[in-house]
């Protein structure tokens, strides 16, 4: 029997700097009630879906830094989320800032979640290629300062038992890694599902805005095809406090092809009927890793025009 479950890609328009936390969940409620009525399995949010891009703003005031985070999941801003998943029937991946304390140390980190259908946090990814800087710099025309507010993810890329299913994450700047896909699916990875806040522009190049949106699609459809894997990106879009952000929120089959996405910039909703055995030619033919991959030889390069090369 197939293993088929409905995958809404729930994309958010732009979140003001000056949008409550309450008003953003209020939209996100709407899209799951919208997703209920489709009979949706899963509804995947964006990368820090509760709040404004803050990173593009230069801060030094940690109370103010520590403002855009939550230091509780769920909470009183959040819980109608997970009161609609019990609801609904219906699962979510959510991704926010978390603020958590640690062995006794405080720690900030960009998040995801899965919460099961039952309303409870199933599974928890912490962002490992964190892009950007961590000082101000003057010849940006914007600041993109994730290395300074958020630490880099320590939970690595794990794989979860999930909606019958083998379930990971990651979150923006992780889709464009290759090794992102390799090392959830050599843990046999059947969808994973990822947000991200990208702006249309990168102010340190003249790349066309357009070339940015294919490269968002290509780094994840080369994912799902060269893994045999579902994967589900979810965007933050449009114009946000004056910068804009891309949409291309996309459903992808294991054969690298789009099966839905997202065409406006503002609040919408794509579902597709996943079925996770689609993963299974793809992972017994062109990528059976335990029959194909030759790790032990792929050599590394010492030499060039006889001159020894220093390792990396």
């Amino acid at each position: 029997m197939a293993r088929v479950i409905t995958v809404g890609a729930a994309q958010l328009g732009p979140v003001e700097k000056s949008e409550s936390r309450t008003s953003v969940v209020t939209r996100m409620v709407r899209l799951m009630e919208t997703a209920k009525r489709k009979r949706c399995d899963l509804l995947v949010f964006p990368e820090l879906a509760l709040t404004t891009f803050f990173p593009r703003w230069y801060m030094t005031d940690q109370a103010e830094i520590d403002q855009w985070f939550e230091a509780e999941m769920p909470n009183c801003d959040t819980e109608p989320l997970f009161d609609m998943a019990r609801q609904s029937n219906m699962a979510f991946h959510l991704g926010y800032a978390e603020l958590c304390t640690e062995s006794d140390q405080t720690h900030h980190y960009n998040s995801a979640i899965l919460v099961n259908k039952h309303g409870e946090i199933a599974a928890k990814y912490r962002k490992i290629h964190l892009p950007g800087h961590d000082e101000f710099d003057p010849n940006r025309e914007f600041q993109h300062l994730e290395k300074r507010y958020f630490e880099v993810g320590n939970l690595g890329f794990p794989v979860w038992r999930f909606l019958g299913g083998i379930f990971g994450m990651c979150i923006c700047n992780d889709r464009r890694w290759p090794e992102t896909y390799r090392v959830m699916g050599l843990q046999g990875v059947e969808m994973v599902i990822l947000g991200y806040n990208t702006p249309t522009t990168n102010s340190q190049s003249n790349e066309a805005p357009h070339v940015r949106a294919f490269h968002n699609l290509l780094s994840m459809q080369a994912g799902a095809y060269q893994n045999s894997t579902w994967v589900v990106g979810v965007a933050k879009a449009g114009n946000e406090d004056g910068h804009e952000l891309m949409g291309g929120s996309a459903i992808i089959a294991p054969s690298g092809e789009l099966v839905a996405q997202c065409l406006t910039l503002d609040d919408e909703l794509a579902i597709a009927d996943c079925d996770l055995d689609a993963t299974i030619f793809g992972k017994q033919t062109i990528f059976d890793f335990g029959r194909h991959r030759r790790i032990e030889h792929y050599g590394i390069i010492t030499q060039q025009n006889g001159v020894t090369l220093p390792p990396n």
